[in-house]
């Protein structure tokens, strides 16, 4: 079954008020593309589950998000994202801020059709105050371990971006960590996938190792060719973090004029020019 689909479509599915999974880690291969279709829709009263970036920042500067379910925000070479930072000082969203295995544990769960996992992560941190509906539950067996219920996170929609994919749907990453895109997918009801390059199913082969197909084609739903679609988040060995475009992303959130430039610039952008961009800053 051919999956392959634009960001358009896959945008044009969404509606207000829906649990969104976005894959990747902090400012490395997120699915941009996907990101800057949803700036650039009506959807509104968003809830985002992610391991943040500019993805997160982004979403939230542009109002979408109405509750962020988060391990960090981070663009890693700046250690905090500062669009989020500025909308969570604002109390713009509600926030669940988790330890990063209770997020990891969450997408198990849901993924396992479980309602909660135990866990000891959070235990001993404020992360039990500041999320008092976060239940304990005591181990049945002898030790009696009290331990953190925590409990699925269940997403209608997840959107991770790859480096190789086929038109069935299967999605290969070629970088140092494949981070938790299978587990976004297998938490959610709808999954799509960009990824720099569609290719035959048999040259998964001829790009990496058969163990760098992270993600099969049950999981996903849509399949997005889309070159360049991280930028200007990481995306290795394809690309690097493009530096400069992240920083001058990072300084808007001081300067309200900058930002409305910078807004106007990043929506008009498709993956080819992000890609050129890329290629030209670096």
């Amino acid at each position: 079954m051919d999956k392959r689909t634009s960001e358009r479509e896959v945008i044009a599915e969404l509606r207000d008020g829906m649990t969104i999974g976005i894959g990747g880690w902090g400012s490395r291969r997120k699915p941009m593309s996907l990101v800057r279709e949803i700036l650039r829709s009506d959807l509104r009263d968003l809830t985002i589950v992610s391991y943040g970036g500019p993805d997160v920042g982004l979403l939230c500067a542009a109002g979408k998000v109405a509750k962020l379910i988060y391990g960090f925000v981070s663009l890693d070479s700046i250690p905090l994202e500062p669009h989020f930072r500025k909308a969570r000082q604002q109390a713009s969203f509600r926030a669940a801020e988790l330890d990063e295995g209770m997020l990891q544990w969450g997408l198990l769960a849901a993924a396992h059709r479980l309602p909660f996992l135990p866990t000891r992560a959070g235990l001993g941190s404020d992360v039990m105050k500041i999320n008092p509906e976060l239940a304990r539950v005591k181990s049945p067996y002898e030790d009696g371990e009290e331990l953190v219920a925590m409990p699925a996170l269940e997403l209608d929609v997840a959107l991770i971006h790859m480096n190789r994919a086929d038109a069935l749907g299967n999605g290969q990453f070629l970088g140092p960590d494949p981070y938790f895109d299978d587990l976004f997918c297998l938490a959610a009801k709808r999954r799509f996938m960009s990824c720099e390059r569609i290719i035959p199913t048999e040259d998964f082969q001829k790009e990496g190792s058969i163990h760098t197909v992270k993600i099969n084609r049950m999981m996903i739903d849509g399949v997005i060719e889309a070159r360049g679609g991280a930028h200007f988040t990481e995306c290795p060995p394809d690309y690097g973090r493009d530096e400069a475009f992240q920083k001058e992303y990072a300084a808007t959130a001081k300067d309200p004029a900058a930002w409305q430039t910078f807004w106007s610039t990043y929506l008009a952008l498709d993956c080819e020019a992000d890609y050129q961009e890329a290629v030209r800053r670096r």
